[in-house]
């Protein structure tokens, strides 16, 4: 059953909404703003906090001064609580796009960019609503692939889309060591893709490369057509009607 939609973020979301606008920002110190008394958002019953669009704008308004007129929090406090100015500036800081960060309804296409992200461990287990050791043993059967990223490990927006995916399967009870063979021949259709437009990807003009790409778009999606059409064959017998 699809969960109903809510009008409202978990951190690790805002996290990954905000980290392209400010790279810095981190799980803690969102929750030490939160400490220092800057932002102050809901909580479920069960303590989480629910950030709503106004909670959202506040936080990006206070990383924005921050960052651009390097204020001190008690200042930005006094801008955000009763200065008319600040809130002109907040009510601009409202009307900047925010990245997605909920699920789309849909499948993920391969030319449809990821999420920008470069996620430490905990965050990415933030963002996605799972404990910490779950990414920690994805990764370790690489499932999840984090890189280096000055001498330090981050998982990218891909391995974010993944792990939401994957979530699914662990309330199966699925263990990381059963998705392997999604990695495995993940990986084998990217080589066997990769060969079929080579010739492509070889030549320097700019539209033959472009040619490439549109290529391995329309693959995938058949790829997806295909394995969809070779599962329901094999499971027809179990499924309703």
């Amino acid at each position: 059953m699809a969960e109903a939609a809510r009008n409202y973020l978990s951190i690790g979301e805002v996290l990954v909404s905000l980290k392209p606008e400010f790279p810095d920002i981190t799980i803690s110190k969102i929750r030490f703003l939160e400490s220092e008394g800057l932002i102050a958002p809901e909580r479920t019953s069960s303590g989480y906090r629910k950030f709503h669009d106004p909670d959202v704008d506040r936080l990006r308004m206070i990383l924005k001064l921050q960052r651009d007129e390097y204020l001190p929090l008690k200042v930005i406090r006094e801008k955000l609580d009763g200065n008319e100015e600040a809130a002109a500036v907040l009510e601009d800081a409202t009307a900047l796009p925010r990245p997605e960060t909920g699920e789309s309804g849909r499948d993920e296409e391969l030319d449809e960019p990821a999420p920008a992200a470069q996620l430490t461990a905990e965050e990415l287990a933030a963002a996605a609503g799972v404990d910490q050791d779950l990414v920690e043993a994805l990764a370790s059967f690489a499932i999840l692939k984090p890189k280096q990223v000055g001498g330090e490990r981050r998982f990218g927006g891909d391995d974010l889309v993944i792990l939401r995916i994957l979530k699914t399967f662990f309330t199966y009870g699925v263990e990381p060591r059963h998705l392997t063979m999604y990695r495995h021949f993940a990986d084998r259709e990217a080589v066997f893709f990769q060969q079929i437009v080579m010739p492509m990807l070889r030549q320097r003009n700019p539209d033959a490369r472009r040619a490439a790409a549109e290529s391995l778009s329309e693959l995938a999606r058949a790829s997806r057509r295909l394995k969809q059409a070779l599962l329901r064959a094999n499971i027809r017998e179990y499924l309703p009607g």
